[in-house]
């Protein structure tokens, strides 16, 4: 499933002519094309998808819909690690060596 996540813009630059953003999605930080809110600024937040921002969106509804979408699982489901998630879906274990533990990400 793909979904339109709201997410906040941490930083804001032009690269090859389109603006492009940092955007935080409750912890996961991606690379978002703004072109289609060409007056979105820093601090503010967006409906995001397949990695661009396509709505202004206020703060208050992106948090509440941030925390619905992480207590579904579905932030997981969109930002996990792929290894694990096929793991999951194939309801194997994950390939030796792979460790997706907290301390193993850092």
């Amino acid at each position: 499933m793909c979904l339109a996540v709201p997410g906040r813009v941490l930083d804001i630059e032009e690269r090859d002519g389109t603006r492009m953003a940092n955007v935080d999605f409750g912890g996961v930080v991606k690379e978002v094309c703004l072109e289609y809110l060409p007056d979105l600024q820093v601090g503010e937040y967006a409906i995001v998808h397949v990695g661009f921002a396509l709505q202004r969106l206020d703060e208050e509804s992106a948090k509440q819909t941030l925390e619905l979408f992480a207590t579904l699982g579905m932030l997981q489901e969109e930002f996990g690690d792929p290894w694990e998630l096929a793991a999951e879906a194939g309801g194997s274990p994950l390939p030796a060596g792979i460790d997706v533990s907290q301390e193993a990400q850092k």
